[in-house]
């Protein structure tokens, strides 16, 4: 199957994907295999929740609406110019996929598929029905690929390199394992964000999605932020005031309840609204409901720490230049050369 085949599509997936937002969902004129799909994709997004609590109405059609804009002709087009791909391809990538939020396996199947080779799948228990239903969209739209998209439950066999995504203890048995294989290998990360006290009001509103879409749970939402002395906390809690709503949802509710228990408990110093504590801490990752921070006193000290500690971070929001830096309410939505820890998943694909 040639690229222009590949990348066309994946342009109709998006298409179809375009039908899911958080603004409602639309059943439009000409789109592929509507007859077929859109009910089971409708009923599927309904269902989601029963299968992982985590995955709300909302924080599914954030992620197909996003994944339907990122599959456009113009995005697929540039992405994959910056590379020259094999004319012959048919290696088998086995891909472990995490579950933490909806569809995060996702750009690791398109591009295994993208570059003309076969997705042996094995998908986490937290997110295993709508990978599928895309893979047989997939199979409608372009009938090459029925028999290069396979998925399992069983012990991986019969694959040429490995791509699994996972925690720091995770990864020391995919690497035990999957050691004699080419692979990416992925571990905990967290993203952080710089605050100057000069941010917008608008920037701060915006930042409340780096923090709270799904519920904190994505290595690209902030779990910490570095702020400079006398900070003035109200600022951001007063931005942020409008997501207070997070805090009916009771998975969220009772991880801010038991996690302010134990800090109280340990007599923690916190500062909280009501639906976000905030812990002076030096680590990177903190628990759903609690956004660390740490004061630094200048920034060049600050960038120097970031820098030493690069392999702990996924991206960097603020207005400060510095690698992975993203803007203001945008960790959510990378674009398809933003890859995890950034490893060029295209570059590793094509070197096998």
């Amino acid at each position: 199957m040639k690229l222009v085949n590949r990348i066309s599509a994946f342009e109709k997936l998006g298409d179809f994907l375009s039908q899911f937002s958080t603004k409602g969902i639309e059943n439009k004129e000409n789109i592929l295999y509507n007859d077929l799909f859109f009910d089971i994709f409708k009923t599927q997004i309904k269902r989601a929740k029963e299968y992982n609590g985590w995955f709300t109405d909302e924080n599914v059609l954030f992620s197909l609406e996003n994944w339907g804009k990122s599959l456009s002709k113009e995005s697929l087009s540039k992405w994959t110019s910056a590379y020259t791909f094999p004319e012959k391809t048919n290696k088998t990538i086995a891909i472990i996929m995490a579950g933490n939020i909806p569809l995060v396996g996702f750009h690791d199947f398109l591009s295994v598929l993208i570059s003309g080779n076969n997705v042996l799948a094995k998908l986490s228990s937290n997110d295993k029905h709508f990978l599928p239903l895309i893979a047989k969209y997939l199979e409608h739209v372009e009938p090459e690929f029925k028999g290069a998209i396979s998925f399992t439950d069983k012990e991986l066999t019969d694959f040429d390199a490995v791509i699994a995504t996972g925690s720091d203890n995770t990864a020391r048995y995919f690497e035990y394992y999957f050691g004699k294989y080419p692979s990416i290998i992925r571990k905990n990360r967290n993203s952080v964000a710089i605050l100057t006290g000069n941010e917008t009001e608008i920037e701060l509103d915006a930042f409340g999605e780096d923090i709270f879409r799904y519920f904190g749970l994505g290595c690209r939402n902030v779990s910490k932020i570095f702020v400079p002395a006398n900070y003035d906390f109200d600022k951001l809690f007063k931005a942020i005031f409008k997501y207070g709503d997070i805090i009916n949802y009771n998975k969220y509710q009772n991880n801010y309840d038991y996690n302010k228990a134990v800090y109280l408990m340990s007599l923690f110093k916190l500062q909280e609204n009501g639906f976000l504590m905030l812990k002076e801490d030096p680590s990177y990752s903190s628990p759903i409901a609690t956004l660390f921070y740490e004061y630094y006193s200048s920034e060049e000290k600050l960038l120097q720490k970031l820098n030493k500690d690069a392999d702990k971070i996924q991206c960097v929001v603020g207005n400060i230049n510095i690698k992975n830096r993203v803007n203001f309410g945008e960790t959510q939505t990378p674009k398809l050369w933003d890859y995890a820890d950034d490893i060029d998943t295209i570059n590793f694909i094509n070197s096998l």
